[in-house]
């Protein structure tokens, strides 16, 4: 089932936390490398992501983080950005390592162009790792299409050579 989040309650935040527990592990070198206790690392990688997640993305009122529940239990989850009227950028597309390869992040997406279908035409846009074939099919099959050979970060304004530029276009 989609759920569309606006505030995140403190309940809400492990649970989030636990679909982005791999990410967050990784993200401790580039964030912290200074830290060789990586429990304390990624404990700093949780509270800055949350702190964004509540003073920048959803404090904007035009931002929404979606997540797919399954049998009360989110699996998969996304940040979709309102750029502007139409358009619309995701990032952050991950699935829980232990719901992986069962389509939970095909049904999230999928879903995603639906509920943004019944808010008339849209571009929505995402980039995705050159290395990351799971991802790209995933993609491939939710509609999206490869429309530039190297993705453009829309919040950072910058091209990324290391991924594909994917576009889901609804007239």
């Amino acid at each position: 089932m989609l759920l569309q989040l606006h505030v995140i309650n403190a309940a809400d935040k492990r649970r989030l936390m636990d679909i982005y527990a791999e990410s967050n592990l990784e993200n401790t070198d580039y964030f912290y490398p200074e830290l060789t206790d990586k429990q304390e690392a990624v404990r700093r990688v949780e509270r800055d992501f949350l702190n964004y997640l509540e003073t920048a993305f959803l404090s904007s009122g035009e931002n929404t983080l979606l997540i797919w529940e399954e049998q009360g239990i989110w699996v998969s989850a996304l940040r979709l950005y309102r750029m502007r009227e139409g358009f619309f950028y995701i990032e952050a597309l991950e699935t829980r390592p232990d719901f992986r390869r069962s389509g939970y992040a095909a049904k999230l997406l999928c879903e995603t162009t639906e509920m943004l279908k019944k808010t008339g035409p849209f571009r929505l846009c995402d980039n995705v790792d050159k290395q990351n074939e799971a991802s790209l099919a995933t993609h491939r099959v939710c509609g999206f299409s490869v429309v530039s050979e190297n993705g453009y970060d829309y919040l950072q304004e910058e091209t990324d050579e290391g991924s594909y530029g994917m576009e889901f276009f609804f007239a």
